[in-house]
């Protein structure tokens, strides 16, 4: 037996020709426990397509699937006092801060954008649960005022996704603060008479609920979405009974009278495109892959077309 030629020399060769697996070529659904391979998962927009479980998305992700062909301009937001009450527990606030940002790529926890969904421009909104549980803080209300600045100087409806645990405890009363102020950025949209769209995602709770995520002109969820003030737990604790079965979850909230409509993410554009137009007064969008209409043709309205009323 050649030592050096069955052993050592396989040996070697297997070392330097052993390929790297990346870690994340598989996500297991939270719900279902299905290993789902990434670029499945991310051709149905993060919805399991085992059971229909909607996992996270972020906002650029799901801008890329609203807009059309995936354009879109971010909207500057000013910036807020950093950490206003130096806040400390087990970490300083700047310090939260700069953990989300890296394991986001994001500044904060909403993006705003401009574009157009079925040729219809608009102006949306998108809170991000992975940073800081999207919670609201003055960046947050900030962005919420800029995007309705922007819809008002565009004259172009808003859409807004919400997902929040609720207000951010480190910036204390500031924080609490935003829910009256966005509340006038959503009464400047009513009074332009331009449209205010709220698709709410898992979980929307807390003070974000009770501000901006209620006062749309229509009420869209995802399925299954959390919606709430108080979460379930603290209701059962302080009630001391059983809840009934999916309380606070989309369906429910829809069975009850305070949602329009419960539509999944994969039909949510569609749904959105036919809502907008509808309250624009607009005749339905051109569906498929056909030459831009004329300067003339009223199918895509300008940035100075009022809307009905």
């Amino acid at each position: 037996m050649n030592w050096i030629s069955n052993y050592v020399r396989p040996r070697i060769n297997s070392i330097f020709s052993r390929r790297e697996v990346p870690e994340n070529l598989w996500t297991k659904c939270d719900e279902c426990g299905t290993m789902l391979f990434h670029r499945e998962l991310s051709d149905n927009l993060n919805v399991c397509t085992s059971c229909d479980h909607h996992m996270p998305i972020s906002p650029r992700a799901r801008f890329a699937t609203l807009f059309d062909g995936g354009t879109f301009a971010t909207v500057d937001v000013p910036e807020p006092v950093e950490d206003p009450l130096k806040f400390r527990d087990q970490k300083r606030y700047p310090d939260r801060m700069k953990t989300a940002q890296r394991a986001t790529g994001e500044k904060e926890a909403m993006l705003v954008a401009t574009g157009e969904i079925g040729r219809t421009p608009i102006v949306a909104a998108c809170q991000d649960f992975s940073f800081m549980a999207g919670s609201m803080g003055m960046y947050v209300g900030n962005a919420i005022i800029a995007a309705a600045e922007k819809a008002v100087e565009l004259n172009r409806p808003l859409i807004l996704f919400s997902a929040a645990g609720g207000a951010r405890m480190q910036e204390g009363i500031l924080s609490l603060m935003q829910m009256p102020r966005t509340t006038v950025a959503v009464q400047m949209l009513k009074e332009a008479g331009l449209p205010y769209i709220v698709v709410l995602t898992h979980p929307t709770t807390g003070g974000v609920t009770a501000s901006y995520a209620m006062l749309g002109d229509v009420h869209i969820a995802e399925p299954n979405a959390l919606i709430c003030f108080a979460g379930p737990r603290v209701i059962e604790q302080t009630i001391r009974e059983k809840l009934p079965e999916g309380f606070q979850r989309a369906e429910y909230l829809l069975d009850h009278g305070m949602l329009d409509r419960v539509t999944p993410r994969t039909e949510l554009r569609d749904e959105l495109i036919t809502i907008t137009r509808m309250l624009l007064g607009l005749p339905p969008a051109i569906m498929g892959d056909l030459p831009a209409p004329d300067a003339t043709d009223d199918a895509a309205p300008s940035d100075d077309t009022a809307p009905a009323a």
